[in-house]
């Protein structure tokens, strides 16, 4: 479970507050969408709730554990096993092919031979194992991006955060993205937190966090 307390960010000198007390939790195994405008706040908030950064003030705990307290080996080693992410820009590495992006997690824990035929099968699962020993650059962007789901799905992590996963692809592979994730939230129980500004993408999700200028607000 996810617990968010007091969250509070602010960036620069003076500080300007993007997030405003904000106070939830996320149960183990639901899929929320946090929304609103460009600008509100929604990424800066899936940054801390997937421990990429920090609150200025307030605390978030993970699993009852107080991610302000964890050391940075904890917190890496926590992201390894537990955590994926998807981004917008799918960050896959140039130089490597499909598989071998799938299998960064395994590697960095030096488990890939392990987790070869894995990487393989998710591959196909999301239909792209055609793709496997191809470059980025000889990829589409749909491609890229399932390469770049299966890489985040390699470690079974019990939480994916995905922010803006579609927002560089066309409405069909949209639609197969959100699809695959919805389905993996159903199957294997996984947490997803989903930073989204399409409404039929977030009214997907079993509940939605809907953010004005920092603040959790309903949707008119």
């Amino acid at each position: 479970m996810i617990v968010a307390k007091n969250i509070i960010k602010e960036f620069g000198s003076p500080p300007q507050r993007i997030l405003h007390d904000l106070s939830f939790e996320i149960s183990d195994g639901e899929f929320v969408a946090i929304s609103g405008r460009s600008g509100s706040g929604k990424s800066t908030l899936l940054y801390i709730l997937s421990t990429l950064d920090l609150p200025t003030f307030g605390s978030l705990s993970i699993d009852n554990e107080d991610i302000a307290l964890m050391s940075s080996e904890r917190i890496h080693a926590f992201r390894n096993k537990h955590v994926g992410f998807i981004f917008q820009f799918h960050y896959l590495l140039p130089e490597l092919t499909g598989v071998e992006n799938v299998l960064l997690a395994p590697r960095n824990l030096n488990l890939h031979h392990q987790y070869q035929q894995k990487a393989i099968g998710l591959l196909k699962m999301m239909d792209v194992f055609h793709v496997a020993h191809k470059l980025p650059n000889q990829m589409s962007g749909g491609e890229q991006q399932r390469v770049a789901i299966a890489r985040a799905l390699i470690m079974d992590p019990q939480y994916i955060f995905a922010d803006e996963p579609t927002g560089n692809l066309d409405s069909a592979n949209g639609e197969i993205v959100m699809s695959i994730l919805k389905k993996i939230n159903k199957e294997n129980n996984t947490t997803v937190c989903l930073v989204t500004h399409e409404p039929e993408f977030s009214a997907m999700a079993d509940r939605e966090i809907f953010l004005v200028d920092g603040k959790i607000s309903n949707r008119d």
